[in-house]
């Protein structure tokens, strides 16, 4: 009798096994229909789920198997089931961007990034839940419910890619899809135990340039190979893409197996860059256990300061492109966009096109700034993920009858560290480091590099991955 699947296995294992023929892509697909009938109705991870569909692309990679003459005929992630997060067309699902005024017709066509997970081989598992519009670094609507934290339910477990993280940290997918605009791919890798990568701006092209290059595709994983490798497939040249660089002349994953670098000048960032928000010790704490990890194998540590331009700048520039990431969603109904996105709607309405261009032009003024004082400052910059542990669920919620907006300046001691990194479009990677001692709760620490340093990020994301291994920990809900 065939062992049971580990829940927990690596997706670049689980490819292995089946290239192997050990496992079938239809068991492994089974496994995790299984968890997700066992653990979601408790979490909320899925917001579509199409069994039919699942199985019968499953059955078809197991054929696809069979019929191979050789296991280098078939693609790198053949059979891995992989969610997708619902703010990206999938053809044949609906796509609801986390809104009631969404329609729910059914895709024509697939997102670009989306065509290429199926061309690596991945099985599309479903689509994950998202806050509406991905506004928000938590998912709790009307509309998809409330997702919760599989290492504590009564917590967030971060977002907008919510689901996502769910899905991975509770065991119900070996990786998943997710999307980074302000920290969404970060913040929910810190908030549920996993490791998060936010792609250089441009590296992985999509249909459409979202909120002014501020967002970028890239997954959640367990693992630092498991995200070298799917990097591997996302991060390649799209032509008729507004900005596609070269695809890299080496493999993320063979950046992964080349010697460990050595003697890099590591900065550190542990206050708040925005005024006002207290930093918790465990995220500090985090940041300790890298910076002693980071020099004791030969890195510098170094006292050169990030270049920040004052508070109020670098808000207002961002705030005024975020007002826009609901644009161009089809909505069915616009009266039932949460209110929230309707002020951020409004917002972005009373702002006219030449103001709009200024503030386009003023962040990347503000952008370069910053980049040209860490190209001159350190090779890599060690900060929280977060200034906080994951709050409660509905601990945003304070004051947003009087004013919908703050529902995004309540979110702000999730973003404070992320979003910056958007805005100047460096790759970013929060690795699961720390536990809090109180609470048990994953605590991220983020790693940033020079723009397209991708390769060294994940190669010191591995020092820290060996130096203290986090892919046996489970969450108590899994």
């Amino acid at each position: 009798m065939r062992s049971p699947i580990d829940p927990f296995t690596p997706a670049v294992e689980l490819a292995a096994a089946i290239r192997r023929k050990e496992v079938s892509p239809v068991e492994v697909v089974d496994s995790c229909l299984d968890r997700m009938d066992e653990l979601d109705p408790r979490l909320n991870a899925f917001c579509h789920r199409a069994d039919d569909d699942v199985r019968k692309a499953a059955s078809a990679a197991a054929d696809a198997v069979a019929r191979a003459s050789s296991v280098d005929d078939l693609p790198p992630f053949h059979g891995v089931p992989l969610p997708i997060k619902d703010l990206l067309d999938v053809a044949g699902w609906p796509t609801t961007h986390g809104s009631a005024g969404a329609t729910r017709a059914p895709a024509a066509t697939s997102e670009a990034v989306v065509r290429r997970f199926v061309d690596a081989g991945f099985v599309l598992l479903g689509k994950t839940t998202t806050s509406e519009f991905g506004a928000l670094p938590f998912t709790e609507s009307e509309t998809l419910g409330i997702s919760r934290n599989p290492w504590d339910p009564d917590r967030t477990p971060g977002g907008s890619s919510s689901g996502a993280g769910v899905a991975v940290a509770a065991g119900m997918a070996p990786l998943a899809h997710a999307e980074d605009g302000g920290g969404s791919i970060r913040i929910p890798a810190s908030c549920t135990g996993l490791v998060g990568l936010k792609p250089t701006r441009g590296l992985v092209a999509n249909t459409t340039v979202t909120v002014e290059g501020l967002a970028t595709s890239g997954v959640l994983t367990r693992t630092v190979a498991d995200t070298a490798a799917t990097l591997d497939v996302l991060a390649c040249h799209d032509p008729a893409a507004w900005w596609s660089p070269p695809t890299p002349h080496r493999s993320f994953t063979a950046a992964l197996q080349a010697p460990a670098p050595t003697g890099l000048r590591i900065g550190a960032l542990t206050d708040s860059p925005i005024d006002g928000i207290r930093v918790h010790p465990a995220c500090t704490a985090a940041v300790d256990v890298a910076l002693r990890t980071l020099e004791s194998v030969g890195h510098h540590i170094v006292d050169t300061r990030l270049p920040l331009p004052p508070t109020n700048e670098l808000v207002a520039a961002f705030t005024t492109i975020w007002n826009i990431g609901g644009a161009g969603i089809p909505l069915a109904d616009p009266d039932r966009v949460e209110p929230h996105n309707r002020a951020l709607r409004d917002a972005a309405r009373s702002v006219d096109s030449w103001a709009y261009a200024e503030a386009v032009k003023r962040t990347q003024q503000l952008s370069r700034r910053i980049v040209e004082g860490f190209l001159t400052g350190f090779d890599l910059l060690v900060t929280p993920t977060m200034a906080c542990l994951p709050p409660l669920v509905g601990a945003w919620r304070t004051g947003v009858h009087d004013d919908p907006l703050r529902a995004l300046q309540n979110s702000y001691p999730m973003g404070v560290f992320t979003s910056v990194f958007n805005v100047t479009g460096q790759p970013a990677i929060s690795v699961p480091l720390h536990h809090d001692e109180a609470t048990g709760l994953p605590v991220g620490v983020q790693i940033v590099a020079a723009p397209w340093r991708e390769d060294l990020l994940l190669q010191v994301s591995r020092t820290l991955e060996l130096a203290h291994p986090w892919t046996d920990r489970r969450p108590p809900v899994s």
